[in-house]
């Protein structure tokens, strides 16, 4: 009878734990995490693992707190869609109010986390808070220009490391900034393009011409071949301390050549496997990037 009890208590924490790394899109944060130390590790001139420690926590808090918010707000079209149907507070498992109060916790949480590191920081990270949930989520439903407002608070996790590590902001997180800012757009299109009819059901405008045609296909290579210029910028010694070696430049170049072959094929082909070539190519871009430059930094 105790096993059976234990059994049942260990599979109900599994199953909030489940919940709540969906809630909070754990898998997303940790990616957002990864980004914001990797800038740490561009803007500080020596490693404090304390500092870290706080930049992962508050992050992660910012980015979940974020997530909860906007599923709490789009609750009623999440149940319209098939890839969000089944997310806790759709299917029935978590009430809003318990959505609401971890996103609340997470907020003065991450807050207070990167407000230790320095102002600055937290200050960037409840910017990033309250342009995802109060303008990017709204204008989902009502123009594609909502991926070019939701690429702000999106961009500014790299940066946020570097600010993080240095209590400024310069030139250096700016180009960090402007990095991920112009990859957002070929990744959330091509995503947008993979899932457009289920986005549809729940009355989402994300493609930029509003349909899988050769215009959207066509502003995806634009915005691809901006991301490649401005990531290597660094290499022609105009970023301040933020520098990249010729080799690490031709690196990240090659690599956002891979992404641009994958947005001409899609413009070609204009099919949902060629969207989900370039979204994969996009998601081992942005994190092969990050990579390249902390260990051009170190070497």
């Amino acid at each position: 009878m105790k096993t059976a009890v234990g059994a049942a208590k260990s599979n109900s924490m599994s199953l909030v734990l489940a919940d709540f790394k969906e809630i909070t899109k754990a898998r997303l944060a940790i990616s957002v995490v990864f980004s914001s130390i990797a800038g740490y590790f561009l803007g500080a001139y020596q490693l404090d693992l304390y500092s870290i420690f706080l930049l992962a926590f508050g992050g992660y808090c910012m980015v979940g707190a974020s997530n909860a918010y906007n599923q709490v707000i789009e609750k009623d079209l999440d149940a319209l869609m098939n890839r969000t149907k089944n997310r806790p507070i759709p299917s029935g498992r978590m009430s809003v109010n318990r959505a609401l109060v971890i996103a609340i916790v997470m907020t003065v949480l991450g807050v207070v986390s990167l407000y230790v590191l320095n102002p600055k920081t937290a200050m960037f990270g409840a910017i990033s808070i309250f342009l995802y949930t109060s303008v990017y989520t709204p204008l989902k439903t009502k123009t594609p220009l909502s991926v070019f407002v939701g690429a702000f608070p999106g961009a500014i996790p790299f940066m946020l490391g570097w600010v993080a590590a240095t209590n400024d902001f310069g030139i250096e997180p700016g180009t960090l900034f402007m990095i991920q800012f112009f990859w957002q757009f070929p990744h959330f299109w091509a995503l947008g393009w993979m899932l457009d009819e289920d986005y549809k059901k729940g009355g989402f405008k994300m493609l930029p011409t509003g349909k899988k045609d050769k215009g959207t296909a066509l502003q995806i290579i634009m915005y691809t071949i901006w991301m490649m210029i401005i990531s290597v910028i660094p290499v022609f010694g105009i970023t301040g301390r933020l520098q990249l070696s010729i080799v690490a430049a031709i690196i990240i170049f090659l690599m956002g050549g891979v992404m641009l072959f994958f947005a001409f094929r899609l413009f070609e082909r204009r099919d949902n496997a060629s969207a989900r070539q370039l979204m994969l190519a996009s998601v081992s871009y942005i994190t092969l990037m990050q990579i390249v430059y902390v260990i051009d930094k170190f070497i």
